[in-house]
């Protein structure tokens, strides 16, 4: 099972991420977010980091000037999107993408199931809430091109079990607190996801 941890603020937590096995880091550029990170403050981190590893923007409802202007300035490989306004022209925007599904029910998750997308629970705000999506809600669908977010802790990750999910996302559920992650708290998470 694949593992990305969001919301990377510092090197530190980055470089602890990648020797915890860590297969993506994602950058937040969301200003609201306590997990925001500036554009310089990200490529000082990517100029940093071994090869192999994937980095990925989380941009909210955001425009395909903006989005490609941060992934050129900071040479992310991926955007990973919240488009809940559903203004963007995913064409425009000049690296590969993910679309974030804010799901409500299982009828939301049942129309993603055929590409690949990042599932999580709808709430008001966004990101790091730790709010989980009802698991029975995936069932009798094909979750390998799901990445699932929300409330995922490594005490919990066993029971995705046999829903074969792409990848799993954490960024509140490593945290010593909101922006900083726990070296160990990664370590235990990422192992446990491994054993899925």
């Amino acid at each position: 099972m694949r593992v990305k941890i969001c919301g990377i603020t510092n090197l530190e937590d980055a470089l602890n991420a990648i020797q915890a096995g860590a297969d993506a880091l994602g950058f937040v550029f969301y200003k609201p977010s306590p997990r925001y990170i500036s554009a310089e403050n990200a490529l000082e981190i990517i100029n940093s980091l071994p090869p192999f590893v994937q980095t990925v923007g989380l941009f909210v409802n955001e425009n395909e000037m903006f989005i490609n202007e941060i992934c050129k300035k900071t040479k992310m490989q991926l955007a990973q999107v919240i488009d809940d306004e559903k203004k963007l022209d995913f064409e425009k925007i000049k690296v590969k993408t993910i679309e974030v599904v804010r799901v409500k029910s299982k009828s939301d998750i049942e129309q993603v199931a055929n590409r690949y997308v990042l599932v999580d629970a709808f709430v008001d705000g966004f990101g790091g809430e730790g709010k989980r999506v009802a698991l029975e809600w995936f069932e009798a669908v094909d979750c390998s091109k799901m990445i699932l977010a929300g409330g995922l802790e490594a005490k919990n990750l066993k029971e995705l079990k046999g829903f074969d999910f792409f990848a799993v996302d954490v960024s509140s559920g490593v945290e010593a607190h909101k922006g900083k992650k726990e070296k160990q708290k990664m370590i235990d998470f990422i192992k446990a996801a491994h054993e899925l």
